[in-house]
């Protein structure tokens, strides 16, 4: 008599341990993709084997709460916080569950390019709320590395092949982490309000749209599809190396990585030079406050919405809030409002395009290493001064910034940089980072 578990893991295709190769167009570039299929390539041929490919792929790395089958060229993920009409939004809860009538505002451009024909066809994890410690998620280039959070999904599902772009968030560093973590492209779009309608949020003072796509090439193809402005016309830039990092407590392989960063760029003919960021560097802890006191706050409205029972890593994040009194709130409302000014005044002065420095000073987490008690990190703990990061000031001053990878460690972890720019400078980020791509060794990114 056959065995029914064995039967059912057959035909459920349980317990092959050994990773399928990605089919050829999902491992060639998206603009080769693209090309072949307006040429040679069969578009019903091509969907059948990258469904085929995103159900495999989801099983094993575990990016998404749910997965519909492609049927365009260019597939999307969007992070289970941000509303799509007709799929469910979780807010990465076991239980909760809405259905917006309404799509985010940020996508409103997938359909004004004919040449670029997307759809949405995942709704990708994130941890609890935005603030809880976990996803679930494995990491598909780095599989002992944790794909860290709050957008963890949407680092994974691209990574992985399942989506060509996803749509995450971004407070603190939420699309930037899994984009370093799991060596594709992130990007963190300039806070503006305007753009957040259908977004959950955690802090609207610095909250931001965000994107990841598997390298600068694919997310300037994209690019017609984000909403945010064109690149401007091709000249030299000046990018500053945050001088305060140099004096900061930095891992040796990551100040590595950065200088070679820095000598990339100005072999691509661009101008750079030492910058510091002045107050802007130590608002990196205020920046935490505010999210704590502003996710606190947040949570005694939507507490009532959701009948569901928080982690207690989540609990311990939104609680921290409590300690921030309003007299401190007050205090660094009017800090980031300075600061906001100052920075604009510091690009502008100094003659700067963008900052460079590394993601985080430390080397990313292993995935078996014990994960915190909770997100925020507070002044008690011993690590405080290095787990505020880097992350940010971005955040902190309301500008984009965009990350990628540009080595592996010697115990093979991705090491990644970011570039912080001015307000509403997201496409002279990517020139950047396209520049800063080519220019960097191969790192043999392939799922495993």
């Amino acid at each position: 008599m056959p065995d029914p578990l064995r039967t059912y893991a057959a035909t459920a295709v349980i317990g092959d341990e050994h990773v399928t190769p990605p089919p050829g167009l999902l491992s060639d570039s998206l603009r080769t993709r693209l090309r072949r299929l307006r040429t040679d390539a069969d578009l019903q041929e091509w969907t059948a084997a990258a469904n085929e490919w995103a159900w495999y792929a989801d099983a094993r790395y575990r990016a998404c709460v749910e997965l519909r089958p492609a049927t365009a060229p260019i597939r999307i993920g969007v992070k289970d916080t941000v509303a799509v009409a007709g799929f469910p939004t979780r807010l990465g809860l076991r239980r909760h569950r809405h259905y917006p009538h309404r799509t985010a505002a940020a996508l409103d451009h997938l359909g004004d390019d004919p040449g670029l024909p997307a759809q949405v066809t995942a709704k990708v994890v994130t941890t609890e709320v935005n603030i809880g410690v976990g996803s679930g998620c494995g990491n598909p280039y780095f599989p002992h590395i944790d794909p860290a959070g709050s957008s963890t999904g949407s680092g994974v599902a691209v990574a992985a092949g399942i989506c060509d772009l996803s749509l995450a968030t971004d407070v603190l560093g939420s699309t930037r982490w899994p984009a370093g973590r799991c060596g594709v492209v992130g990007l963190r779009a300039t806070h503006d309000p305007a753009t957040l309608n259908g977004i959950f949020p955690l802090t609207s003072t610095m909250d931001a749209v965000g994107w990841m796509a598997r390298t600068p090439d694919d997310l300037a193809l994209l690019w017609p599809l984000l909403g945010l402005p064109p690149a401007p016309p091709r000249y030299r830039l000046r990018i500053g190396v945050v001088q305060e990092v140099l004096d900061d407590d930095v891992e040796p392989e990551i100040l590595a990585a950065l200088h070679r960063s820095a000598d990339a760029l100005a072999e691509a003919g661009h101008q750079v030079g030492p910058a510091r960021i002045g107050p802007a560097w130590l608002y990196r802890a205020a920046a935490w406050e505010m999210c704590s006191r502003e996710a606190w706050d947040g949570y005694q409205t939507w507490r009532t919405w959701i009948g569901d029972d928080l982690t207690d890593s989540t609990r311990l994040a939104l609680e921290s809030g409590r300690t921030v009194s309003d007299g401190r709130f007050a205090e660094i409302r009017a800090a980031q409002h300075r600061s906001r000014i100052e920075a604009a005044a510091q690009f502008a002065d100094h003659q700067i395009d963008a900052w460079l420095l590394p993601l985080d000073p430390d080397l990313p987490r292993p995935a078996d290493a014990p994960p915190p008690d909770k997100t925020i990190p507070t002044a008690d703990q011993s690590s405080y001064d290095r787990d505020i990061g880097y992350t940010p000031i971005a955040s902190f001053l309301g500008l984009p910034a965009i990350t990628l990878p540009v080595a592996r460690t010697t115990t093979d972890a991705p090491l990644a940089m970011q570039l912080v720019g001015p307000r509403h400078t997201e496409a002279t980020l990517l020139r950047l980072a396209h520049d800063l791509a080519a220019r960097t060794a191969d790192l043999g990114l392939v799922p495993r």
